[in-house]
């Protein structure tokens, strides 16, 4: 059956190039006219172009989406008439809560994604940096992918089914809710939160907070958010998180969706999360 890709940027194009390469038929939802052609660059040299045909508008069983979490509302709202019943929705975002409140089939399946693989574009031409882990699962911790998941895994580099998605997400999202906001603040890379008395103390409270939300959420969380924090900006020091690289172009960030999301958990136990409730107030949603 065929995909259609919701957000074709620098992930959802790397993405496409694996279901081509599975011998999927593809098609760019909501986006009609000409196919795109995108040219990808692998870091040894290698390239390849594709060829993107547009939107059909037949029903969608398939839905890969990698639109930015605070634009997948309106992306996604033309095309719910189109969803059949059994539609299987793969989610490869950043942040949490992006589908909630948008009125699904009652038979649809979610796929939640993870990835650390990365990409830079110019223009049409798309820059691998890194093909690394993506974690593919879903909320039902499914011992097996569905078919089409399992037909795809093989040609897509470092995927692997993943029967703890949650916990997989909830590390990422909480290491996030520290490192974008405070460099999208501060208009600085990811290091910079590692050398700055007054930024580590930001960085603790986030983190503490956090952890304090997890932890009430699931008794078993490891509450060490900022230990973790602190490692993947010293890791990633010269990198610019995505929520400064949104800020700086003027655009809406993925505050809602990150630091929100933790904030509407809290709200559901009656718990305060003042750090994170400035940042959200800080950045553009």
């Amino acid at each position: 059956m065929t995909w259609h890709l919701l957000g074709a940027g620098n992930i959802g194009t790397l993405v496409a190039s694996y279901l081509i390469q599975a011998q999927q038929p593809l098609r760019l939802a909501g986006r009609g006219g000409p196919p795109v052609l995108r040219t990808l660059i692998w870091p040894q040299g290698a390239q390849r172009t594709l060829t993107l045909p547009g939107d059909d508008d037949a029903p969608i069983s398939q839905l890969l989406i990698t639109t930015k979490a605070q634009d997948t509302a309106a992306a996604l709202r033309p095309l719910l008439p189109r969803l059949t019943d059994t539609v299987l929705l793969v989610r490869l975002q950043n942040g949490l809560g992006s589908l909630d409140g948008l009125p699904l089939p009652d038979g649809s399946r979610i796929i939640e994604g993870i990835t650390t693989s990365g990409a830079w574009r110019d223009g049409p031409r798309i820059q691998v940096v890194a093909e690394n882990d993506t974690l593919l699962g879903d909320a039902d911790a499914s011992p097996e992918p569905p078919a089409a998941i399992a037909a795809l895994l093989p040609h897509w580099p470092g995927a692997r089914w993943c029967t703890d998605i949650r916990r997989q997400q909830w590390l990422k999202l909480s290491v996030n809710a520290v490192i974008n906001p405070i460099t999208a603040l501060n208009d600085c890379p990811n290091g910079a939160l590692c050398d700055d008395p007054a930024r580590q103390q930001q960085a603790r409270a986030l983190a503490e907070e956090a952890d304090a939300l997890l932890r009430r959420l699931d008794p078993d969380w490891p509450g060490d958010t900022y230990g973790r924090a602190l490692a993947v900006a010293q890791a990633t020091a010269a990198n610019m998180s995505s929520m400064r690289a949104d800020l700086r172009a003027g655009q809406r960030t993925e505050i809602a969706f990150i630091n929100g999301w933790l904030l509407r958990q809290a709200d559901r136990l009656g718990m305060s999360l003042p750090s994170h409730r400035l940042m959200v107030a800080a950045l553009p949603a």
